[in-house]
This record gives structure tokens, C-alpha cells and sequence, in this order.
């Protein structure tokens, strides 16, 4: 059962709880702070964090860099990249296709843009043809041999004939010999005919030579400017040293003498006393 309280008791009581309440509304509120020096501290933590990753990426590269440079250093890797570079790319062009783009956005300025790509264009068009380089390559000369010079030179400054008609029986130049006596290298064209054939002299000119001395036996010299033909191993000549000859005309007979091994005529070509083929001057 409750004590029975007396008024004062009461009023008492009451004037503490209001002394408490109003102590209460006067003491000043505590503010509660937010602690961002761990939130900043996180923030740190993970740039941190992030930079040593990028420090770890680009040592990464750099060891894998190092480890392949065979590959990077590699001639394959080179041809890839001077392939790259030696592409023809044409920066006009491309130009003038983003500038088409960003004008084709910008109706008023269509009109201007064709303006400029006209004056563009025809500058290309003149430094073009300005730069055009003829490129025909001249055309080459052949190269002739002395020989064939000496042989057109020959043809140019004399007319022949055939100076008899027989078998050829040896050719001009390097040939096979049964005797070692017979050189090996033949500096004119050797015709078989019978004994005591007429020769004719196949050219006009002058006898600058009729001997019957050495390998050629009777043999005879006849000069027209800077030709001369030899007629050897003869069995009688006709004309002599210091006589003028006309073309066809006899000069000599087949014979047999000199070095020789059967009855023939030796008939041989010089120019400027360089020996040419008489096959190559006319045919026999």
C-alpha cells in the first residue's frame, strides 16, 4: 500500500523535475563528427594501390619486351612495319572525304566546298602535268664486235665475185689438222679445184704482192683501199708486182705449191690487215 505523500512532499518533487528539465534544455548538444580521416586514409590507400599496379604492368612490359625481342627485332617484325610504312596513303583524299562530311552537315557551305575542291583538283591536274617525266628509254645500240665492224666495213667499200668454182675443203678460223704442219688456226677459206684452174681476181685493184716465196707458195697480194686478198699456193701467177687488175679478170692457176697438201686455192680477206671470213663477205 503507498505511502500517503504529503502536499509538500509533491511540490517538492515537482520543482526537481522541473529544475532537471530545464538544466537539461540548457546543456549544450553533443555534435556527433563524422571520422573522415579513415575514409581519406582509404582514399590513399587505394591510389596507392593502383599506382603500384601500374608500376607492375609497365615492369611487366618492359621483361616481356626483353624476352621476345627476337620477335620485335625480328625480320619478319621489320617487314611488317616497312610494309606499313610504304603504304601510299593519300592525305588529300582523306582530306577532302572528312571535310565532304562535315560540310554535308552545313548546307550553305556545299557551294564553297565544291569551289575549293574544283581549285584543289586543278592544281593537282597542272602539277601533274608538270611533273609528267618522259620515261622512254632511249633505245640501245647493239654492241658490235671489232670482227663484224671490219666485216660491215668490208662490204661497205668493196663489191667481190667468186674467184673460182670448187669445193670448199677447209673453213675459216680454228680447225682440226691431220698434219702438224697445217696451222690450226685458218685465216682464210681453202676451194679445192683441179690443177691449172684459172683464177679470176675477184675485186679490182692493185698487185702489191706476187711472190713465191714461204708457207703460201706462188701466192699473190692485191690492194683496194684498205681491203687486201691473198690468192696462195698457186701453180703460175699472170700478173706481176705493180700491176692494176680489173675484176674477173685471170690472175692465176690452182696449184699446189707452199705448204699445201692437195691442189687449192687459199683465198683470204683483211681489212686494215685484220683477217675477216670470206664466207662472211660473200658466197663461195
Amino acid at each position: 500500500m503507498e505511502r500517503a505523500i504529503s502536499v509538500e512532499e509533491k511540490i517538492r518533487r515537482a520543482e526537481e523535475i522541473y529544475e532537471r528539465r530545464k538544466q537539461g534544455s540548457n546543456r549544450p548538444l553533443t555534435t556527433v563528427s563524422v571520422n573522415t580521416s579513415k575514409e581519406k586514409k582509404d582514399v590513399k590507400l587505394l591510389k596507392k594501390m593502383v599506382i603500384q599496379i601500374l608500376v607492375c604492368m609497365a615492369i611487366y612490359l618492359v621483361v616481356y619486351t626483353i624476352q621476345n625481342n627476337k620477335y620485335v627485332f625480328s625480320e619478319d617484325f621489320t617487314n611488317k612495319v616497312n610494309e606499313i610504312l610504304s603504304y601510299d596513303t593519300n592525305f588529300g583524299e582523306i582530306y577532302n572525304n572528312v571535310k565532304n562530311k562535315i560540310m554535308g552537315l552545313f548546307p550553305n557551305s556545299k557551294e564553297q566546298n565544291n569551289e575549293e575542291q574544283n581549285a584543289i583538283g586543278g592544281a593537282v591536274e597542272e602539277n601533274t602535268t608538270d611533273e609528267t617525266v618522259d620515261v622512254t628509254e632511249p633505245e640501245q645500240e647493239q654492241e658490235v664486235s671489232p670482227t663484224e665492224q671490219d666485216i660491215q666495213n668490208v662490204k661497205n667499200t668493196t663489191t667481190f665475185i667468186k674467184p673460182i668454182e670448187g669445193t670448199i675443203s677447209s673453213k675459216f678460223g680454228q680447225r682440226d689438222t691431220a698434219t702438224g704442219s697445217v696451222p690450226k688456226n685458218h685465216t682464210g677459206v681453202d676451194i679445192a679445184a683441179n690443177l691449172g684452174t684459172k683464177i679470176k681476181s675477184a675485186t679490182d685493184g692493185e698487185v702489191v704482192l706476187a711472190s713465191d716465196e714461204g708457207d703460201y707458195g706462188k701466192h699473190l697480194k692485191i690492194q683496194i683501199g684498205e681491203v687486201s686478198i691473198i690468192y696462195a699456193h698457186c701453180n703460175n701467177l699472170y700478173v706481176k708486182q705493180g700491176d692494176m687488175v680489173k675484176q674477173g679478170q685471170e690472175i692465176a692457176e690452182v696449184g699446189s705449191t707452199g705448204n699445201s697438201t692437195g691442189p687449192h686455192l687459199h683465198f683470204e680477206i683483211r681489212y686494215q690487215e685484220r683477217k675477216v671470213d670470206p664466207e662472211s663477205i660473200l658466197e663461195l
